[in-house]
C-alpha cells in the first residue's frame, strides 16, 4: 500500500460526493426513496452495493477499453476536461440545465418501472439489483463529472490503484445515497427547501466545475500534489531511472553570446520548472541525430512545465558565427531556446567534456540525472515524465527509432580530425601553418588519411591552396561525413570519388552526379555504401578556398 497515493484517493471520493450536487439526482431519488420505504433495514445496504457495483464496473472496464485501444492519455484527459466545462456552463444556465433534466427523465422512468418488479421482494439482494440498476440509469448524466475521476482511473499506475480509486469514487457518491435511503420520508420533507434554492445550488457547481477543470488543465494539481510530497508517487509507478546518486544544484547559464527562440533564460528564474539542458554543435552528427527526440519532447511536454534549452557550444570557429547557427535551428526545424556558448562558458560551468550531453534539472534547480552522447531515449522521456508528475507514455518515443544504420561498431573508422590541434593518423610530413605540396602514398593503411596537390593544415582545418588539391581516406563504416567549408563563402564544387570511381549508387544526401556543391560551412553526407564496407574515398577540389574540418561515420 506503500505505492497508493491516498491524497489521489480522498479527491476520488469527494468527485463522488460531488455527484450529490448534481440535477440528476432528482429523477433518481423517487427510485432510491420507494425502493428504500420497503424492503426492510438491509434493503438500503443492498441498493449502496448494487450502486457502488454498477459504477465500479463501468469505470474499470472503460480503463481497459481505453488501454486495449492505445488512446494517448492526453487526448482522455482534454476531453474529460472539455467535457467537464460543458458540464459547468450547463449547470450556470437554466434552460440547459432543464433539457439535461428531461434528457435523463425518460431513463429514470424506465428505471422506476424496473425496480417496482423487485421492490415487491424484500431484503439485501433484491436491494443490490435494484442499487445496480439506479447506478446503470444514472451513468449517462454523471458521466461528465465522473469524467474527472476517469482521468484517474485510466491513467492509474496499476490495476489496484485504479480498483481503489473507483471503488473511492463510487462510495462517495454512495454515502449520500445512503442516507437517502435511511432517512426516507424525512428527505421528502425537505425537498421543497431544495427545489426553492436549486438554482443557487446549480451555478454554484457549475462554478466549483469549470474551475476544477481550469486547475487541472494548468497543471496545478501536479503542482499541489508535488507539495504534499507524493509528485512521485502520483506518477503512476514510474521512478527516475538511471538518476545521479548525489544530486547538485544546477550551475548557471553563464557568457552566453546571444539567444535564438528566446530572450536570455538563468537556471535561478526556472524554478517549478524542469529544464533539459542540450549541449551540442551544429556540425556534430551525434548532435543531428538526437534532435529528433529532443524536437519531439519540447511539442509534448512544453505547454506541461518541461524547458529545453539547447546550448550551442562550438567545436570550430564557424561555428561561433550567429547566422550559421540560426540556419541550422531553421535547418532543423528546432523552436526551443537555443543558447550561443561560442566560447564555452557555460560548456565549462557545467565540467561538461561532451557533445551531445543532457543535464536534466527538476523543479527544486538541482541535476538529478545525466546522459552523454546518443541512446537511452526512452530512460530520458522517462525522466522527463516523472519530474513534470505525468503518468506512463502510451505514444512510446522509440517511435523516433535511431535508425539501426546508424549504430557505431567497435570495427569503424573512428571520427577523424584534420587540423593539426587533434589530427591523427595522417600519412605524411605535416606542415603547419604554411602551404606546402603533398603527394597521396603509394599504399594508405586502414583509418589513415592522406593530401595530394598545395594544401595548408591549421590548427583546426586544413585548406586548399590550388585547384585540383585531393584528400584521402580509407575507411570503414557504412555513412561518411565530412564538415567543410569555404574561404569567404565562395561555392567550390568537389569531385567524389570512391575506389578510384566517380561515385553513384552508394551516393550520400548531399551528393549529386558525383559532385558536392561546398558554399558555406555545414556537415555533408557523402557515401552511403548500404552496409559496413571498407572503401578509399577520394575529394577533389575545382579550385582552391575549400576547407575541411573533419570525417565522422555512421555504422
Amino acid at each position: 500500500m506503500d505505492h497508493i497515493h491516498f491524497a489521489q484517493l480522498g479527491l476520488a471520493l469527494l468527485e463522488g460526493v460531488g455527484l450529490i450536487l448534481s440535477p440528476c439526482i432528482l429523477p433518481i431519488l423517487p427510485i432510491m426513496l420507494a425502493a428504500s420505504l420497503d424492503g426492510g433495514k438491509a434493503r438500503p445496504l443492498g441498493i449502496i452495493v448494487g450502486f457502488v457495483t454498477s459504477f465500479t464496473i463501468f469505470a474499470l472496464v472503460s480503463r481497459q477499453i481505453l488501454t486495449w485501444l492505445n488512446i494517448d492519455p492526453d487526448i482522455i484527459r482534454d476531453v474529460a476536461l472539455g467535457l467537464l466545462v460543458v458540464f459547468g456552463a450547463t449547470m450556470l444556465s437554466k434552460t440547459l440545465s432543464d433539457k439535461l433534466l428531461a434528457s435523463t427523465q425518460g431513463l429514470a422512468n424506465l428505471g422506476q418501472s424496473l425496480t417496482a418488479r423487485w421492490s415487491q421482494k424484500n431484503g439485501f439482494f433484491s436491494g443490490v439489483a435494484i442499487g445496480a440498476l439506479i447506478g446503470f440509469i444514472w451513468t449517462p448524466c454523471a458521466g461528465p463529472i465522473m469524467a474527472a475521476a476517469l482521468i484517474q482511473i485510466i491513467q492509474a499506475k496499476n490495476n489496484l490503484e485504479a480498483s481503489l480509486t473507483v471503488v473511492m469514487f463510487a462510495l462517495g457518491a454512495g454515502i449520500p445515497m445512503l442516507l437517502i435511503a435511511f432517512t426516507g420520508r424525512k428527505i421528502i420533507s425537505r425537498m421543497n427547501f431544495v427545489k426553492r434554492h436549486s438554482y443557487i445550488f446549480r451555478r454554484a457547481l457549475g462554478v466549483i466545475i469549470i474551475a476544477a477543470a481550469a486547475l487541472i488543465y494548468s497543471g496545478a494539481d501536479i503542482q499541489l500534489l508535488a507539495a504534499s510530497g507524493g509528485a512521485e508517487q502520483a506518477v503512476q509507478g514510474k521512478s527516475l531511472e538511471k538518476q545521479l546518486d548525489q544530486p547538485y544544484p544546477a550551475p548557471e547559464i553563464i557568457g552566453i553570446q546571444d539567444w535564438i527562440n528566446s530572450q536570455p533564460l538563468k537556471i535561478a528564474n526556472l524554478h517549478n520548472k524542469v529544464v533539459l539542458i542540450d549541449f551540442w554543435t551544429y556540425s556534430c552528427i551525434n548532435c543531428v541525430r538526437t534532435l529528433p527526440y529532443i524536437k519531439a519532447w519540447d511539442q509534448k511536454y512544453r505547454r506541461k512545465g518541461l524547458v529545453i534549452i539547447g546550448v550551442h557550444s562550438p567545436e570550430f570557429d564557424f561555428e561561433k558565427k550567429l547566422d550559421n547557427v540560426k540556419k541550422a535551428t531553421e535547418k532543423y526545424g528546432i523552436h526551443y531556446p537555443v543558447a550561443l556558448d561560442s566560447n564555452l562558458a557555460t560548456f565549462k560551468n557545467f565540467n561538461n567534456r561532451y557533445w551531445p550531453a543532457h543535464y536534466l534539472i527538476d523543479k527544486n534547480g538541482q541535476v538529478v540525472y545525466t546522459h552523454f552522447g546518443e541512446g537511452d531515449y526512452d530512460v530520458t522521456e522517462n525522466n522527463i515524465r516523472v519530474l513534470l508528475g505525468l503518468g506512463p507514455d502510451t505514444g512510446d518515443m522509440t517511435a523516433i527509432p535511431s535508425p539501426p544504420d546508424e549504430k557505431s561498431s567497435v570495427q569503424q573508422t573512428p571520427e577523424t580530425y584534420l587540423g593539426y590541434a587533434r589530427a591523427r593518423n595522417f600519412s605524411g610530413d605535416a606542415v603547419h601553418d604554411e602551404r606546402a605540396h603533398y603527394d597521396f602514398p603509394s599504399y594508405l593503411l586502414l583509418n589513415n588519411w592522406a593530401l595530394d596537390g598545395d594544401w595548408q593544415i591549421g590548427a583546426e582545418n586544413i585548406e586548399a591552396e590550388k585547384e585540383h588539391a585531393a584528400l584521402r581516406l580509407d575507411f570503414l563504416a557504412r555513412k561518411v561525413f565530412i564538415v567543410l567549408g569555404t574561404r569567404d563563402g565562395k561555392l567550390v564544387n568537389v569531385h567524389v570519388l570512391l575506389n578510384g570511381k566517380p561515385v553513384a549508387k552508394e551516393v550520400g544526401a548531399d551528393v549529386k552526379d558525383s559532385m558536392l556543391a561546398v558554399d558555406h560551412e555545414a556537415l555533408y553526407q557523402l557515401i552511403d555504401l548500404g552496409g559496413m564496407k571498407n572503401g578509399i574515398l577520394e575529394l577533389q577540389a575545382d579550385k582552391p578556398g575549400l576547407e575541411a574540418y573533419a570525417f565522422t561515420f555512421g555504422g
